[in-house]
């Protein structure tokens, strides 16, 4: 399902900040349907989508670089609004005649806007006098603005930190309005796009499945679709929205390759057909999958494998019910984001295990994909739109890859059995606790190493078990939850005692800053 045009949209053009993301979910935060586009493809993007406004990303770039990335004229001479941010700010100067140094003293970190003037953008925020925490993040700045600007705000290291040319409605900061160290940068967004841009901000999850539907009975017809349902949130919201379009003409089919949770395939399988009329068929075909990823360490492989086994098995039970043009997916719109990253930077690996890219040439097959302009959180929004249950909706993410990467080094039978246990006794403790909808994802990891250890009166050899929680809002950014000691000896004391194969457990504390690979 291709992205076309939304009435009152924002594009964003992307310059390669980690934190690009973080734009548009502020954008939309505010009611507003936005997209990100590469810079390379900026003006495809903007006449395709037909913005109302247009806000620019930072970048490790620098302006004073030759070949560095700049704003198609097309956004300048659209007459529309466009906001700039750090790096968006600079190519702003330097294409519309003002002026952009290095070597001047580098900000990184917070620091505090003195507003000087009075803006349509700072209606209900920010007054003349009025001292504002940013949060700042560059070596280059700007030296001389364009004729028509003017200083709005400054900082003590930056004396063009806010500028404006409002006839035009033009503005740019040498902030990042967009992340939560600069407190009041979400409303500023919000001000741009409803006050300056005149969008009304209705966009809603229950337009988006409209649209949605329409869009994909126009792009199946009359012709049969297979679902890869997995039993998580994206693939049966995927699964439903399809169902509603085009009925009969789906297939689910719940691929159970032995690396999914305890339990995980039988309950899927009875929640579907219990509460939905879908046409759903359980393959198992954990033999095929163990056997081609024993003994198996490679991460990377490990997800190519698992990913060509997902599709042959597709396409054979394709040809058992006499064939299907379409393959869904349950593909969001960070996986689409992070494929045509244009650095050609890791990201580019970060979603291997979806195919975001297309399918193989031998499958006479189109993807759907409804999902693909889609958070994370937003698409727990529309299945709750959908009549999906809070707690099937509020489950934690389990990748396609399942265990296979919760269990680094090579693959054995034994290994995912043990690991299966101990992510099955971990789960248990968190929801006897209480905290499994505080935290976004949990999972434990079987560690490739064995250590020594003394239980009762025998000593053993046995694997490391760590455990990983994170709280989270749409899966960009994470951090580690912080348990108390008395659960997690709770936890550790259960794992150890009714899991054979572990005789020691540690916590992780890793975090997801954005712009960084999978916690898996």
């Amino acid at each position: 399902m291709t992205q076309t045009a939304h009435n009152d949209s924002v594009l964003i053009i992307d310059f390669g900040s980690q934190v690009t993301q973080l734009i548009a979910r502020r954008v939309r935060e505010a009611g507003v349907y936005c997209e990100i586009v590469p810079f390379q493809s900026a003006e495809d993007g903007f006449n395709r989508l037909q913005p109302k406004a247009v806000i620019l990303s930072g970048s490790p770039a620098s302006t004073l670089e030759e070949g560095s990335p700049r704003t198609p004229q097309i956004i300048f001479d659209s007459g529309l609004p466009v906001f700039g941010i750090c790096y968006g700010q600079q190519t702003i100067c330097a294409q519309l005649g003002g002026k952009v140094e290095g070597g001047h003293h580098r900000e990184f970190g917070r620091a505090f806007l003195e507003i000087e003037k009075e803006c349509a953008l700072f209606e209900g925020l920010w007054s003349v006098g009025s001292r504002h925490q940013v949060w700042m993040s560059h070596g280059d700045r700007v030296t001389a603005i364009p004729p028509g600007f003017e200083v709005l705000a400054t900082s003590s290291n930056a004396p063009f930190a806010f500028i404006a040319d409002e006839k035009r409605k033009y503005y740019a900061v040498q902030f990042h309005p967009e992340v939560v160290h600069t407190p009041d940068g979400a409303k500023l967004i919000a001000n741009f796009v409803h006050n300056i841009a005149g969008i009304k901000g209705d966009w809603s999850m229950s337009a988006y499945r409209a649209k949605a539907v329409e869009e994909i009975r126009a792009q199946v017809g009359n012709k049969r679709v297979i679902c890869g349902l997995s039993g998580g949130v994206d693939s049966s919201v995927a699964a439903l929205l399809i169902h509603e379009a085009v009925g009969d003409q789906l297939t689910c089919i719940l691929v159970d390759h032995g690396l999914m949770r305890k339990n995980e395939a039988a309950d899927v399988v009875a929640m579907f057909k219990e509460h939905y009329n879908l046409h759903l068929i359980h393959v198992d075909a954990s033999d095929m999958f163990i056997a081609a990823l024993e003994g198996e360490s490679d991460p990377e492989t490990k997800r190519k494998t698992i990913g060509r086994l997902f599709i042959d098995v597709f396409e054979a039970e394709a040809k058992k019910l006499g064939g299907a043009e379409f393959l869904a997916q349950g593909t969001l719109y960070p996986d689409v984001i992070e494929s045509v990253s244009f650095s050609g930077g890791p990201s580019v690996t970060i979603k291997s295990h979806h195919n975001v890219g297309g399918l193989p040439a031998r499958m006479n097959m189109q993807l759907v994909e409804p999902l693909r302009e889609l958070f994370k959180d937003e698409v727990r929004v529309l299945g709750k739109e959908l009549g999906l249950p809070d707690s099937f909706i509020g489950r934690h993410p389990f990748p396609g890859p399942g265990l296979a990467i919760r269990c680094p080094g090579g693959i054995t039978r034994e290994k995912l059995e043990i690991l299966r246990e101990a992510d099955a006794v971990y789960l248990d403790e968190i929801r006897k606790a209480g905290l499994y909808d505080v935290i976004w994802q949990a999972f434990a990891v079987l560690l490739p190493v064995q250590t020594v250890g003394v239980m009762g009166d025998g000593r053993t050899y046995e694997f490391v078990c760590a455990l990983r929680a994170v709280t989270s809002v749409d899966g960009m950014t994470a951090d580690f939850y912080p348990y108390d000691m008395e659960f997690l000896g709770r936890a550790a004391t259960r794992i150890i005692n009714e899991v054979r194969g572990i005789n020691r457990v540690v916590y992780d504390v890793t975090s997801k800053p954005p712009g960084t690979i999978e916690w898996e």
